[in-house]
């Protein structure tokens, strides 16, 4: 099996070259990759120059229309039997690709996705978003979990596709806003098989602030409502949780300064929903830092895509406003 590992970029020079400085240590070695640079400012070709010896590499510069878009170039360029696609922030395990392989050979699926995972080298507050996006207790383990909840739904931070997929179904028709699930959706539509590799796991830096992930999710939460004006059976009462959390947030602040009786209650329930998060952080990451900081991670990323989730649903659901 002949992979290839298509990567778009956009003015993120040093994340590439940490991604591909992991990619010259894969076990499994028939791949080749494509660095598509998506109309950046800051262009990454310097650096791709600097691995050509070392990988089978082609760099690509395109003007800019988003990850999505910029992703289908790859594929109309890739010569492998399957195309991995990742996120330029991510960090490749050396026995991916054998993973993958191996499991494809015994399993047989046209298109797979696999978890995150945060790396020791990352920073406190990496460590802690990576905990906030992948707790049971703030993503109800939707997001790389054996035990995911309903269909599964490949992220395109770490997702494969065979070339079988890419003849009949194409690629994104969406380049941002929930891209990958439309895609995955589509994809299952088409009787394709689907399937999580729990091992094929990387290591997913997402962002470097709290201000970055926050307009992150804000952006994760009008994606989710963008996919339900595509495909409205794809919106679960698993998605509405961040818009539940976010407006209790709200009343038990109005609450505290007009009824206090209530407002107890639910600083109680407030007070052990985050202290059951800083424990299990704490269990997962053996950091006092991390935990405090993952309590800090999780309350972004609930009220960011809460209120994300908020917007686009009066926006485009009440109001029908689609513009």
């Amino acid at each position: 099996m002949f992979f290839s590992v298509i990567i778009p970029l956009y003015n993120r020079p040093q994340e590439i070259d940490e991604l591909l400085a992991t990619l010259t240590k894969q076990t499994y070695t028939q791949f080749e990759v494509l660095v598509i640079e998506d109309g950046s400012v800051q262009d990454a070709k310097a650096i791709a120059a600097k691995y050509a010896s070392q990988l089978d590499l082609r760099y690509f510069f395109k003007p800019n229309e988003g990850q999505g878009f910029t992703r289908n170039f790859g594929f109309k360029e890739a010569k492998g039997d399957y195309f991995v696609i990742f996120d330029s922030d991510c960090l490749i395990p050396e026995d991916y690709l054998e993973t993958v392989k191996d499991y494809l050979f015994e399993h047989q699926l046209d298109a797979y996705g696999g978890p995150d995972a945060a790396h020791e080298s990352f920073t406190p507050i990496q460590k802690a978003i990576s905990y906030a996006m992948t707790s049971p207790f703030t993503t109800g383990g939707i997001r790389g979990n054996k035990k995911h909840i309903g269909q599964f739904h490949p992220r395109s931070f770490n997702m494969g596709v065979s070339r079988e997929v890419w003849e009949k179904v194409g690629g994104f028709k969406l380049t941002r806003l929930g891209e990958d699930i439309e895609y995955s959706i589509r994809i299952h539509e088409a009787g394709f098989k689907i399937g999580l590799i729990p091992a094929a796991k990387v290591f997913h830096k997402r962002r470097t602030s709290f201000a970055q992930f926050y307009k992150q999710l804000h952006f994760f939460g009008r994606a989710r409502i963008n996919i339900y004006k595509h495909f409205p059976a794809e919106l679960k009462l698993v998605h509405f949780f961040p818009a539940f959390f976010t407006m209790g947030l709200i009343l038990t602040l109005l609450l505290n300064i007009v009824y206090m009786p209530l407002a107890y209650i639910c600083n109680i329930v407030f007070l052990f929903y985050f202290g059951l998060l800083f424990f299990h952080a704490w269990t997962v990451n053996r950091s006092i830092k991390v935990a405090y900081l993952s309590v800090v991670a999780a309350f972004i990323q609930l009220t960011a895509y809460g209120l994300g989730f908020i917007q686009d649903f009066v926006k485009r659901v009440v109001l029908n406003n689609n513009d």
